[in-house]
């Protein structure tokens, strides 16, 4: 019964979130959020608190993708991602009357193929929650969490698996998360609109993944980004393009601009060091070019760019491991691993969403 009911309420709850997709930018990310907590300067991010969720903002994600490689050096790149979203503010209500509702993506990308998979929940009953200490974010039998004994993310397992595919990876770094934007404000209008971001981006990776039946050993990097916020979006933008980079000495670069209907578009970027000293990039220190459209699922999509940070003497081209690396879900969204060249080379990934 249990299971009915979910299977129930995740069809539901899936039919409101797409009426809301069609107004207010992406997902509705741009609408009024009057009731739910606000995103302003000066909070402080804190461990091992903000390692969980933040229910009194409306959305929220625990984002983690990964650039891997198997012993011949055949790339692949993997995705694990936990949405929560409140379907109203105020106080939180206990079992099948909770607010919450919980999306889980997981996606696993090769040069021949993209295989995704997608699961809903609802809070309150235990089927999709994240702890802070120690760290744990579930849904169903989908797991990112830390092994035992250890604080924070320093080493954690990331589990997930679909019809036709599956994936199971440690993740370890000795260093601790970043704070994007200003101590972790992170702007995304001029208007006002922002989140609270941090990211871990110098995981070390290894595990196993599994296509059509057949286990591979892989290795590699990954990158975490965490965002909670209740308006991120302004009411006029359509949606984002982010890009996490891997640099060959090391440092990270992360990217992203939000285009509005009328306004050019807002820009915004951290350049992050090996030590992981944050560097924010300023709106006219990042271009953008787009290089190279692909029709994927009905749309016309720039699989393909130029990036260049002008402060860092930093011009490169980027290219996807796969062009179909389309998400079919409730939200459709394009999102797959890269690789780069130019002054400098390396991987990475690019999300693509409103398009």
């Amino acid at each position: 019964m249990r299971a009915r009911w979910a299977i129930a309420f995740g069809v539901l709850a899936a039919a409101m979130l797409a009426t809301r997709a069609l107004a207010g930018g992406f997902a509705g990310l741009g609408e009024e959020a009057r009731g739910f907590a606000e995103v302003v300067p000066g909070n402080a991010i804190t461990f091992p608190q903000d390692f969980g969720a933040h229910p009194d903002y409306r959305i929220e994600w625990w984002y983690v993708t990964a650039n891997l490689a198997d012993a011949s050096g055949t790339p692949y790149g993997v995705q694990w991602t936990l949405f929560r979203q409140a379907l109203a503010p105020g106080p939180q209500r206990e079992g099948w009357a909770n607010q919450q509702v919980w999306m889980g993506h997981a996606a696993v990308t090769s040069t021949g193929t993209h295989r995704f998979a997608e699961k809903l929940a609802r809070g309150g009953i235990g089927q999709a929650n994240v702890a802070a200490a120690p760290f744990r974010a579930w849904i169903d039998d989908w797991s990112f969490a830390a092994e035992p004994n250890v604080d924070g993310l320093a080493a954690s397992t990331l589990t997930a698996k679909g019809t036709d595919f599956s994936y199971a990876l440690r993740l370890a770094s000795a260093r601790p998360p970043v704070l994007q934007g200003e101590g972790g404000f992170s702007r995304k209008s001029e208007r006002g609109q922002a989140s609270y971001y941090y990211s871990q981006p110098f995981f070390e990776v290894a595990g196993t993944l599994s296509l059509d039946g057949r286990e591979i050993a892989v290795t590699g990097q990954a990158w975490m980004d965490r965002e909670w916020s209740s308006q991120p979006l302004a009411s006029d933008q359509e949606g984002w393009d982010w890009l996490s980079l891997h640099l060959p000495k090391g440092e990270k670069l992360m990217l992203f601009q939000l285009r509005g209907e009328n306004d050019a578009p807002f820009r915004s970027g951290s350049w992050i060091a090996q030590d992981g000293k944050v560097t924010p990039l300023a709106n006219t220190d990042i271009v953008l070019t787009p290089l190279d459209w692909h029709r994927v699922a009905g749309r016309r999509l720039p699989v393909a760019w130029g990036v260049e940070v002008k402060s860092r003497e930093l011009k490169i081209e980027t290219e996807p491991l796969n062009r179909e690396s389309w998400m079919a879900t409730t939200f459709s969204y394009w999102e797959g691993p890269i690789h780069f060249r130019g002054t400098h080379a390396g991987v990475g990934y690019l999300e693509m969403t409103g398009y």
